[in-house]
């Protein structure tokens, strides 16, 4: 297929994208054993196959155009322009869209990292601010920037199909991580835990709590 690509082939970004988002991960996932490594493994298999598709080549598109039966004169490197026929300005919406999911989830990993590291320090249980409306927020952040950037900004057939694998293997990881601290605080953890769902608020605790940021 000779059908030039927009937005394609420029690896020399590829690779600046891939380095400066994959020092992120492993400087603030930190992994340590076997299982947290297989999960930093998965995302940053994400990481490189979104950002090559990205800037490199759109094997998503091609693999579609080929087929899918999409219309190859009209064909850009991000899948919603080329699926929804609305070129650059539907581009434009979805990395806007999917930039906002991004930058939002990032700030709730952060703000989750920073709330149990002071707590690690003091070996104390956090339950307040973040950890009052989730168990994990670091992870709750960390899908909600994948699905940002993997699927509202810049969709390709492996990041849709690895997106529910990392939240599986993020899933089991969390269930071990909350056996060892069952183990460490007993029955303050257990009330804890029925308290607060694990990844996503309720409502009820949604209220309550920016009503809380508001008085600040």
């Amino acid at each position: 297929m000779n059908t030039p690509i927009a937005h394609s082939g420029v690896w020399a970004l590829t690779l600046i994208m891939v380095v400066i988002v994959s020092w992120f991960l492993y400087r603030y996932l930190a992994p340590k054993t076997w299982r947290e490594w297989a999960g930093a493994g998965v995302v940053q298999a994400f990481i490189i196959a979104l950002y090559a598709e990205m800037y490199g080549f759109p094997l998503t598109i091609y693999l579609l155009a080929r087929f899918g039966g999409l219309d190859r004169t009209n064909l850009n490197a991000n899948l919603w322009s080329t699926l929804l026929g609305v070129g650059e300005t539907g581009m434009m919406i979805s990395m806007t869209l999917g930039y906002l999911l991004a930058f939002f989830g990032i700030s709730l990993f952060f703000k989750g990292w920073r709330q149990v590291y002071k707590a690690l320090s003091e070996k104390k249980l956090v339950t307040d601010g973040l950890y009052g409306l989730v168990r994990h927020p670091q992870y709750t952040g960390l899908f909600i920037a994948l699905f940002g950037e993997g699927v509202v900004h810049w969709p390709t057939l492996f990041s849709i199909g690895l997106l529910p694998v990392i939240i599986f293997i993020y899933y089991r990881l969390a269930k071990r991580e909350e056996q060892k601290v069952t183990a460490e605080f007993g029955q303050e953890y257990l009330d804890y835990k029925k308290q607060v769902p694990m990844f996503i608020p309720r409502r009820a605790q949604l209220l309550p709590y920016f009503d809380q940021l508001g008085t600040k």
